[in-house]
Order: structure tokens, then C-alpha cells, then sequence
């Protein structure tokens, strides 16, 4: 369901975003939008910004058991990414990338 949605918000393909969670980011505006619409929809955006204390609580949420602690420590490891970036939908996709680069194995998206 949230991939649906931001895929038409976003006006993304799958060719475009299918392959996310393999680690293929296409650096292109619309696909940077979509990341931060799905981080939007799965509320980890407060006011507009990146919120670690709502990723940490969504890991809690969605993840399964196995796989919370390395999550977590990739966020951890990522969270300061989204403070170099003004636009919201850049630092959803630099922190996104960050995350997948730091632990590719344990790395879900929607």
C-alpha cells in the first residue's frame, strides 16, 4: 500500500525503485521524493525532518526480532546524513543509501 501511493505521488516506475532494497538508487529527484514519502507515510518524518527516536520505534515495529539490533546500529551510524541536506527528499535518500551500505543483508524497503 505505501508503495502504491508514493509511486504515483511520485510519478516513479518499478525499473526505478524495484530494486531499492537490493541497493540499486537511482539518483533521480522523483526516486529521492518517493524514499522520503514512504519515510513520511511510515512516520519517522517529524516536522519535516528525519526522526531518529521514530526510526529506532518503527525497527521496533516492523522488524523482525532477528534483525532489530543491526537496524538499529545502521540508523545509529546514519542518523547525523540527513542533517547536510536543507531538502527533505535529498536527505531521505543519502540516509537511506547510508543505512543499505552499512548492512546491506538486514537493509527492508517497502
Amino acid at each position: 500500500m505505501l508503495k502504491k501511493s508514493c509511486m504515483g505521488k511520485n510519478d516513479v516506475t518499478e525499473d526505478l525503485i524495484g530494486d531499492i532494497e537490493k541497493g540499486k538508487f537511482v539518483q533521480e529527484r522523483n526516486v529521492m521524493c518517493y524514499i522520503a514519502c514512504i519515510y513520511q507515510m511510515s512516520q519517522i518524518i517529524k516536522n519535516n525532518k528525519l526522526s531518529y527516536e521514530a526510526s529506532i520505534k518503527q525497527v521496533d515495529t516492523m522488524f523482525p526480532a532477528d534483525m532489530r539490533d543491526a537496524m538499529k546500529a545502521s540508523i545509529e551510524k546514519c542518523k547525523n546524513i540527513s542533517k547536510k541536506y536543507k531538502d527533505l527528499c535529498e536527505a531521505s535518500y543519502w540516509t537511506a543509501k547510508c543505512i543499505y551500505e552499512d548492512n546491506p543483508k538486514n537493509f527492508i524497503f517497502p
